[in-house]
């Protein structure tokens, strides 16, 4: 996985965390840095060790994350691994906001939601039933006598219930649809 370079920011929309050093806080300062997220995870390792060198405080080792932005509403925890949140920003930063609507639903499990993308996508519709219809008239002739019968949402409910099929809904009329394991 290649990185740009690190670049200095007041207002970024790329994923950065605040990690700050917890021997100040402790001690009532604050000192930390923005890092920026989308790097390796020793290229940020290298700039906390950096941080926590210039701590106020004579040894400071410990460090947690207490903010972070440009993740679009995935959550990122205060003790998350630099590898954790390397990853998280490069699938956030290649896949944008289903991305981060993906690995929010595996609980930020960056291997299930990749897997996802990969294998189980199925493309992005108006709804569930929709895609339903879809992929049934595609598949099977339906007599025009019983067209009007078929429960298109019953159908969609029953393959998302049995977990056939998950949505990530990202606005009207815009569900993206996967299937499920």
């Amino acid at each position: 996985m290649a990185f740009p370079a690190h670049k200095e920011q007041s207002v970024t929309t790329e994923p950065r965390i605040y990690v700050a050093c917890l021997s100040a806080y402790n001690n009532g300062y604050l000192h930390g840095a923005w890092v920026d997220a989308y790097q390796d995870a020793w290229d940020i390792w290298t700039v906390v060790k950096t941080m926590l060198a210039a701590s106020p405080m004579p040894d400071a080792e410990e460090w947690a994350i207490h903010d972070y932005e440009g993740f679009m509403g995935l959550r990122i925890e205060e003790y998350s691994s630099f590898e954790t949140v390397s990853r998280l920003a490069a699938f956030v930063v290649e896949h944008g906001e289903l991305g981060a609507a993906l690995a929010e639903h595996f609980g930020g499990d960056i291997d299930e939601a990749e897997q996802a993308l990969a294998d189980g996508y199925l493309g992005c519709h108006r709804s569930l039933a929709d895609y339903m219809q879809e992929l049934t008239e595609e598949t099977t002739t339906i007599p025009e006598n019983l067209r009007f019968y078929i429960d298109w949402q019953a159908m969609a409910q029953d393959a998302e219930l049995s977990g056939d099929l998950f949505t990530i809904e990202m606005g009207f009329e815009s569900v993206h649809v996967f299937a499920g394991r």
